[in-house]
């Protein structure tokens, strides 16, 4: 598989190439005898009729356009629309749930078309979003038993609606008119997950159309329904970043080069994924004339997720008190390969076990009513209305043990690092155990939208001019969104680092006192089988899901050891929704007009035809949230302790202050698109246009959160004991959430294409395209003041987002399909579908980050931590891609239908990009300054303080997917067949970059999945 992955680009050219050949050769070889005569009609179906209509749709459109067409309805070949989108060229997708990159999504999540993630979602035309802060809709959560087609835009015209740079992805059901007469269609499936065994996952789905003539005209009506369930499995191993251990911390002996680089330490992770998709369709058309058809649809996509996942994951936090065993092997750069890891300190490695529970139940619901009014043959008036409610609810619980590992044995040279626990009876054992902390978010969120598009076109009969259009549109948002805590509410119970300043010991499992809530799990058939994990202490779901009661025994347990040692400690208080500075509202109302000719000259020797048109758009939008503080408790230090330095500490008072802002701006938008025909198969198109994308609602927030941190020094003896404590002073910073005074993303885009299309299922094709960025979003820093209890005015650098950046994404498409009707009879039937996409990019900030060196925390001035990264030595690296853009992209199918049987194979592949450069996982506070121009307590001298931040830069490695489908068509309108997904148990592998190298951070595996289906039309 290695071996084909490293060659898959050549392969797609060759591919490419050599059907081309054979394309050449059917058209000049003579026609054999059992081909049809001249003029007779063959009738074809299924996925070549599917692939007819598509090519159809783009050859003949106006646009830069790549269509997916179900064979039927609830027959699109893939088990979800994201996966489905994957195989349009230029359209990729990602393996890790949206905004998390520690934990894969099976079927896909976020697209991205030409390398770009602003993409603009709707469904037959109209806006679809997903409440939570996003402006498109999360394509995994519709039901794609309901969709009838899927279109991409690449270079819309100015008749369509704006906000899609990338590209435009339009979702169509079916309407009743759709059909001659009565139509009828139920499927069953059934899926099985060789990672998951025993898991029933049930697809269901019906459709009822049918039309009449009445005294009132014509009348259609339809109804749709499916529901899914779809549980999957993915286990995880990873590997923590590489810390660097000097050779010395005298800066005269100190000598780079003979840096050792060590991680921190190894982790698994193993999760259950349920979702309940429902999907409900309703259409109604009426047709009182020849001149007049109104229709109205009801279109509502719910799903349900539950997530229960077991961790095992790395507590340490003094890492340069590791110890590499003297075996340990490491390689020319110094990082280690294999060996044994430990820390003297703790007798060993400090881990968590936790149990991860993570639920969220969401709502789109559309309601839209379209009337086409021909007041005369050559004058049409549209209008439509739409009217869109979104809710979202989610829940995200984590509740961990703790123990101390006596080492960590670990090789990270294979393709998948090989990781060793303890002893069985070990980790079994309970008095190795402690309750170590919990973790909450919670959250709900809503969003409306009241929309109204009018459109007139006016034919003309002449040779040049085709047709007139112009019209309007006017909507209003709002969205409202609730969280209970801004990141989670992450809250220690007990710590080793706790020990002999706060309380005695840690609360073990083994104490009666603390026993009840956990129990001993296991994590079956781990990376199918690979693994041997032991059973082990994890906290019982029961106790997980009992928030807040449940959460409130266990974290009494701290205040238990607290009174023992007569510490003074805070009591446990659970994340909820009374805080005002956790609600954030905002509007947005957008006006757009525009006008659009469209003209030919059929009469030239190659004719063109083509339109153009402008397209102007108001922006107002308004939003309105909270500056918020929450005063830090002061550090506890246990009786009898020297203190020192509590005049560096800052106090400042809570507070809660609301503020709104308003932001307009207006937008010019011109589009050209030209289509030249060499011939009824030649075609060329030329299409420049100006887009734009505005930013998310999520970063648009009006919500600032500024912390405080006192830092302090604690120096204790041999035995552990803290013999003084010296405050350092107080860090101040802050996140914004958002920024609601950005501008849109704005891009000139120009596409260049040739098109061939040799038969009605056949082609070849090509675009070059280019997309010049501007008002890209980035991170940068700025000062918010506030008044101590003193009256001195003091600064917090917070961190938001601005429009910081301006770059291009560039690249070409080369796209092949066919089925070969020229080979013998018995093979007459094969097919094949190629494509391959490069894509190149860049991104110049508009205020270069030139410091040499990554200084401070994570929010201070350190420009290089959310541009260019920082490693865990304070070394910043150079320029970085734009996120999420992959340079190939390759699709590969081979297709069989004949005689009833209908098969396919499909590769997907995509090399690798960038996820982030602060993500969660690779990033942190506790790195080594090894900047020479360091004050003397910081230069070398690993601290607790915090006070050297790092963010590595995080890619997806390549990953390429073999999914297969066969089915049989007993009869005209019976069919049953088998699909496959991931068939060759690929594995998605992340890399962190390093100074050291390029080191693996995970690999996830979630094994291959088979469906099982029965489809009925009647």
């Amino acid at each position: 598989m290695d071996n084909f992955k490293k060659t898959t680009i050549a392969l797609a050219v060759a591919n490419i190439a050599l059907l081309y050949t054979g394309t050449a050769i059917a058209q000049t070889s003579p026609q054999p005898a059992n081909q049809p005569a001249p003029g007779a009609v063959v009738v074809v179906s299924g996925q070549r009729a599917a692939l007819q209509s598509a090519q159809k749709l783009k050859q003949d459109s106006d646009e830069v356009v790549d269509s997916i067409v179900a064979e039927d309805i609830g027959k699109l070949p893939d088990r979800s629309v994201t996966e489905v989108l994957q195989r349009i060229a230029g359209v990729t997708i990602d393996r890790n749930m949206a905004g998390d990159p520690n934990r894969q999504s099976v079927e896909g999540s976020g697209v991205s078309v030409r390398g770009l993630t602003y993409v603009r979602s709707e469904i037959n035309g109209r806006d679809a979003f997903s409440a939570g802060g996003g402006r498109s809709l999360g394509f995994s959560d519709v039901a794609p038993e309901l969709m009838s087609g899927v279109d991409v835009y690449k270079n819309p015209s100015a008749e369509q609606v704006e906000g899609a740079i990338a590209g435009l992805v339009n979702l169509r059901t079916a309407m009743p008119f759709d059909y001659k007469g009565f139509k009828g269609t139920v499927g069953f499936s059934e899926s099985y997950s060789t990672l998951r065994e025993g898991k029933p996952s049930p697809t269901s789905t019906i459709l009822l159309s049918n039309r009449w003539s009445t005294p009132f005209g014509e009348v259609g009506a339809l109804v749709d329904f499916a529901k899914a369930k779809s549980p999957s499995r993915s286990d995880g191993v990873s590997v923590d970043p590489y810390f660097p251990h000097v050779n010395s911390t005298d800066p005269a002996l100190y000598d780079r080069a003979k840096t050792q680089w060590i991680p921190l330490g190894m982790g698994y992770r193993s999760q259950d994924f349920d979702r309940t998709r429902r999907g409900d369709y309703a259409a109604l058309q009426w047709k009182p004339n020849k001149d007049l058809t109104a229709g109205l649809t009801y279109f509502k996509t719910r799903y349900k997720e539950d997530l229960d996942e077991h961790v095992v994951a790395s507590s340490e936090d003094k890492w340069y008190q590791q110890v590499a065993s003297a075996d340990s092997v490491f390689d020319k750069n110094g990082a280690f390969q294999s060996g044994t890891i430990s820390n003297p300190t703790y007798g060993g490695s400090p881990f968590n076990s936790s149990q991860r529970i993570n639920t969220r139940e969401s709502s789109t619901r559309d309601i839209s009513l379209n009337v086409q009014w021909r007041i005369t043959p050559e004058f049409t008036w549209t209008n439509d209305f739409q009217h869109v409610r979104s809710t979202t609810e989610g829940f995200d619980a984590d509740v961990s043990t703790g123990f101390i590992l006596p080492s960590q044995t670990m090789n990270t040279t294979g393709k998948v690092p090989q990781i060793g626990l303890g002893p069985d009876a070990y980790m079994a054992d309970p008095k190795n155990y402690y309750w170590a902390y919990t973790q909450e978010a919670l959250d709900h969120a809503s969003a409306n939208q009241k929309a109204w598009k009018s459109d007139v076109k006016f034919a003309f009969d002449d040779p040049v001019l085709r047709d007139i259009r112009f019209g309007v549109r006017m909507a209003n948002r709002e969205g409202e969104n609730h969280k209970a805590q801004k990141y989670y509410n992450w809250s220690a119970i007990t710590f080793p680092w706790m020990e002999g300043w706060q309380i005695n010991g840690v609360a073990r499992l083994s104490d009666p006192r603390f026993a009840g809530g956990s129990s001993l799990q296991t994590m079956d058939n781990f990376f199918g089988g690979k693994y041997n994990i032991p059973p082990m202490l994890f906290a019982d779901e029961a106790t997980v899901r009992g928030f807040p009661d449940q959460w409130a025994k266990i974290h009494a347990y701290h205040d238990v050891l607290c009174a023992e040692k007569g510490s003074t400690c805070d009591p446990w208080k659970p994340a909820t929704f009374n805080d005002p500075a956790a609600t954030n509202t905002q509007t947005e109302k957008t006006r757009a007009a525009y006008t659009q000719l469209r003209f030919g000259w059929d009469n030239l020797k190659y004719p063109v035809d083509g339109n153009v048109g402008i397209r102007y758009v108001k922006t107002k939008g308004a939003g309105s949230g909270y500056v918020s503080f929450t005063r830090p408790s002061l550090p506890s230090v246990g009786s009898g302790v020297p203190v020192s330095g509590q005049g560096n500490l800052i106090d400042i008072a809570s507070f809660a202050q609301q503020q709104s802002v308003n932001n307009s701006y207006d937008n010019w938008l011109p589009s050209l698109n030209l289509r030249m025909k060499a011939s009824d198969q030649l075609q060329f198109r030329f299409a420049v246009a100006k887009s734009m994308s505005r930013p998310d609602f999520n970063q648009l927030q009006v919500q600032t959160t500024l912390n405080a941190q006192h830092m302090q020094t604690v120096t204790r003896d041999a035995a552990g004991n803290t013999t003084a404590v010296r405050f350092d002073g107080t860090s101040l910073n802050g996140t914004s959430d958002g920024n609601p005074l950005l501008k849109p993303t704005t891009s000139t885009n120009i596409d260049l294409t040739a098109e061939w299309y040799f038969a009605k299922a056949g082609s070849l094709t090509f675009s070059a395209f280019n997309k010049d960025l501007k008002d890209i979003i980035t991170t940068k820093n700025y000062g918010y003041n506030a008044v101590d209890s003193t009256g001195k005015q003091q600064t917090f650098v917070v961190t938001g987002p601005v429009n910081g950046a301006k770059g291009y994404a560039r690249g070409f498409e080369l796209a092949h399909q066919q089925y070969y009707d020229f080979v013998p009879d018995w093979l007459r039937g094969l097919g094949s579908q190629a494509s391959w996409t490069y894509v190149s990019s860049e991104r110049k900030l508009k205020d270069p980050v030139n410091e040499a060196w990554c200084s401070g925390n994570d929010a201070s001035s350190n420009f290089n931590l959310f541009i260019n990264g920082c490693d865990t030595d304070g070394r910043p690296f150079g320029k970085t891609p734009l996120q999420g853009l992959s340079r190939h992209t390759v699709n590969l199918a081979l297709m069989y239908e004949q005689h009833g049987l209908s098969m396919r194979v499909a590769y997907n592949w995509r090399s690798r990009y960038l996820l982030g450069v602060t993500q969660w996982g690779s990033r942190g506070n506790n790195g080594l300054n090894t900047n020479p121009a360091a004050p003397a307590d910081k230069y070398l001298i690993p601290t607790a303080n915090n006070d050297q931040a790092f963010g590595l830069p995080l890619y997806q490695a390549g990953y390429g997917q073999v999914d297969a489908s066969i089915f049989y068509d007993f009869t005209d309108k019976f069919r049953v067949g088998l699909e496959g997904t991931n068939l060759t148990n690929s594995y998605t592998r992340q890399i962190m970059q390093q100074h050291a190298g390029d080191f693996t951070r995970q690999v996830f595996m979630s094994g291959p999945r088979y469906t099982l289906l029965a489809q009925y039309s009647f």
